[in-house]
């Protein structure tokens, strides 16, 4: 079960899928209306900050904090971005147990991704797709 302690928006992610499929995702994307609950949601579920998150979204601090107000209009890669990286959250702290212990494991370095930290592949998508399908080799007995 996701943390919820810090008053996350469970909306938010209901309609999120826990595994990444090109499919779902592809859904996701034009029957739901992402926007900042989505990113809060991200920022709830982790201690992650708005300099790290919006670097994954390849995007400017200030134009992060501008996706705060209720007008604002996600870019279409942004949003696949914020679902993709919900769906890894889900399937992450689904994983690990809790999300403590997912980001703890997204900011080790690893053997698997090139003894880098797995956190600092998170601003692509290939890297996210990649990160979880380490996520379901683990899933699967993986030794990840």
């Amino acid at each position: 079960m996701l943390k919820t302690n810090k008053g996350i928006n469970s909306i938010a992610l209901e309609d999120v899928p826990r595994h990444i499929s090109d499919g779902e995702i592809l859904h996701s994307l034009y029957s739901t209306d992402i926007n900042w609950k989505h990113v809060n949601a991200i920022k709830t579920l982790t201690d992650f900050n708005d300099d790290i998150i919006s670097n994954w979204l390849n995007i400017s601090v200030k134009t992060f904090r501008e996706y705060k107000k209720p007008q604002s209009i996600f870019k279409e890669n942004v949003k696949e971005q914020v679902l993709l990286l919900l769906s890894l959250m889900k399937h992450g702290e689904y994983i690990f147990g809790s999300m403590k212990a997912f980001e703890q494991w997204l900011n080790q370095e690893n053997f698997y991704f090139d003894k880098k930290s797995p956190v600092n592949f998170l601003n692509t998508i290939t890297g996210i797709k990649f990160i979880d399908d380490r996520l379901t080799a683990m899933e699967y007995g993986d030794n990840v």
